[in-house]
């Protein structure tokens, strides 16, 4: 069974302040390819990893529906907030850099 992965007009919101940010700190071509190819990370491994078996993945609250994803890219990595919604739908609420305090 797989399950229809969808992400929530916050998590949009959280991926382009996290590509903003990138370009921020672009300095070369490789650079801005590199800022491309974290956002585009993060993208497929929500839709596909979560797609599969969002059960697996670590419990963020006291709610049990909701998870989180770690997303491993180069050296650092980004932490995705989800949740289980039926028996069919997964939510991805928020996206954040590891090194960020906390969801907002």
């Amino acid at each position: 069974m797989t399950f229809v992965v969808e992400l929530s007009p916050t998590a949009e919101a959280d991926l382009e302040r996290l590509f903003d940010f990138l370009l921020d700190q672009v300095e070369t071509v490789e650079d801005l390819d590199r800022s491309q190819a974290a956002i585009d990370s993060i993208r497929a491994a929500a839709m596909h990893r979560l797609a599969i078996a969002p059960f697996s993945y670590r419990k963020a609250a006291r709610n049990p529906a909701q998870r989180e994803l770690i997303i491993p890219f180069g050296n650092i990595g980004y932490v995705a907030l989800f949740e289980i919604v039926s028996s069919a739908k997964v939510i991805v609420l928020a996206v954040r850099h590891q090194r960020e305090e906390d969801y907002h």
